[in-house]
């Protein structure tokens, strides 16, 4: 069983996980030609994906 520190971490990795497909997948498409949405939208990408990486790294050092 985990404890509840990697649990979190594990849970937060999903989260983020999903906060990213729906904003590649859904939100993006909707904010259609609109310059400024689609500038914050990709900035939102990248801090997902490094927070992803981040996370990954973490649950990598408290499970292995």
């Amino acid at each position: 069983m985990l404890d509840n520190h990697s649990y979190n971490l594990m849970s937060q990795l999903v989260e983020e996980h999903k906060s990213l497909w729906r904003i590649k997948n859904k939100y993006k498409n909707d904010a259609g030609d609109c310059g400024d949405c689609n500038k914050f939208w990709n900035a939102m990408i990248e801090d997902k994906e490094e927070h992803i990486k981040d996370l990954l790294g973490m649950i990598k050092t408290h499970l292995g």
